[in-house]
């Protein structure tokens, strides 16, 4: 995927999205700050960061000037159309890798605008899954690539819509519960199969992973598409069911209710009618994440997902936060990150979900992080 085709990328564990909080404010309003005001900023270390951004521009630059990257843009001063970024993109070529001229380069090519002062940070991370080449044994449940009969088009409105043509009739696509049930079944569309539907399932809201094969090979899935039903958190159910508190839901407790009652765990599944496709992906080595929405490999800890219906893709956002600690507990992170990716339940200002990589540890802190913090966006500056 990439940002001039699509954003929609069914990532973001936001499992409970919207049974304790309130809506999501749609409108942005930027309140501009100083680099004084990044709280941790002088201990940041921007050097590192120049090669993630490099690759940002280099995506960027070849896209024509007035394409626009999301946002609202008549909020935003500068930075919503490629155009914007030429002046950034072309000083940061000369910029040593040394912290003091990574510093001063941000400070000089981009403007800090406070978003939030209380913004909502959520966690997603890749899977990593035992699958099988064949099916076999435990390994029972398919992993699809997308089917060909699966078709987005743009309505008589002129908006984007997902489903399929049905005897001249443009009708849904198969929902969750018509695939479990066969609806794709003897098509050829297994990529891999997986030990249990409960795996599958976390992988599609993750939108990526990694099948550790039985060979012991790893092979890297990617999104490859949607089948266009809406996205429903299976904590709210649970939580409008009695069935579990709302302070109480994460991905491990989600896990767990599910493993502790099998005979209503597809049902519970399958209350979620989105369904995601997936493709193989061997270009990007495994040492990196999987391409978000920009068509860059994420960086764990330094990508993040946002709504580009409010911020555009490619800036910079400095997150205030606190983050779970793989020894328990939570420590204060503050850290620039890039709005590389976007969550079809990631939605309004001040609201991110955090790429925190592969992995056990990965896992642990993208399944607990839900914390409120402070979000600043830096815009970069116009073209001289």
């Amino acid at each position: 995927m990439n940002i001039v085709s699509r954003f929609s990328f069914g990532l973001g564990l936001v499992l409970l999205a919207s049974c304790a909080e309130p809506q999501p404010e749609r409108s942005l309003e930027l309140t501009p700050v100083t680099y004084a005001m990044l709280d941790g900023w002088t201990a940041e270390t921007p050097q590192t960061l120049l090669p993630i951004l490099r690759a940002e521009c280099q995506r960027l630059m070849r896209l024509p000037p007035e394409t626009h990257l999301g946002g609202v843009a008549q909020t935003i001063p500068n930075g919503s159309s490629a155009g914007d970024w030429a002046g950034a993109c072309a000083a940061l070529q000369t910029v040593p890798a040394d912290p003091q001229s990574a510093r001063s380069y941000f400070e000089q090519w981009f403007a800090p605008y406070l978003v939030s002062d209380n913004a909502l940070y959520t966690g997603y991370y890749e899977p990593q899954i035992y699958a099988s080449a064949v099916r076999q044994g435990e390994f029972q449940t398919p992993l699809y690539a997308q089917p060909d009969d699966l078709v987005r088009t743009k309505d008589t409105a002129g908006d984007w819509v997902t489903g399929r043509w049905d005897n001249g009739k443009f009708v849904p696509y198969y929902t969750r519960a018509e695939i479990d049930h066969g609806a794709l079944d003897n098509r050829g569309l297994e990529i891999a199969w997986l030990r249990s539907p409960e795996d599958l399932f976390f992988m599609q809201i993750q939108g990526s992973g990694r099948l550790v094969m039985t060979d012991g090979s790893v092979r890297r899935m990617g999104f490859a598409a949607k089948n266009g039903a809406p996205y429903v958190p299976i904590g709210r159910i649970l939580v409008a069911r009695g069935d579990m508190a709302a302070s109480d839901v994460s991905l491990q407790t989600l896990r767990a209710w599910l493993a502790a009652h099998p005979d209503r765990a597809q049902e519970l599944m399958e209350q979620n009618p989105d369904y995601v496709f997936f493709k193989r992906i061997d270009t990007i080595p495994l040492d990196r994440g999987a391409p978000g929405s920009m068509g860059i490999p994420l960086t764990p800890g330094r990508s993040v997902a946002i709504d580009h219906n409010i911020l555009p893709m490619g800036v910079p956002v400095w997150v205030e936060a606190q983050i779970p600690l793989a020894r328990g507990g939570e420590g204060r992170w503050t850290h620039l990150t890039f709005a590389q990716d976007a969550g079809s339940d990631v939605k309004g200002a001040g609201r991110a979900d955090l790429f925190t990589g592969w992995g056990d540890e990965a896992e642990h802190v993208a399944g607990k992080l839900r914390s409120h913090g402070r979000m600043i966006v830096l815009l970069p500056h116009p073209p001289a």
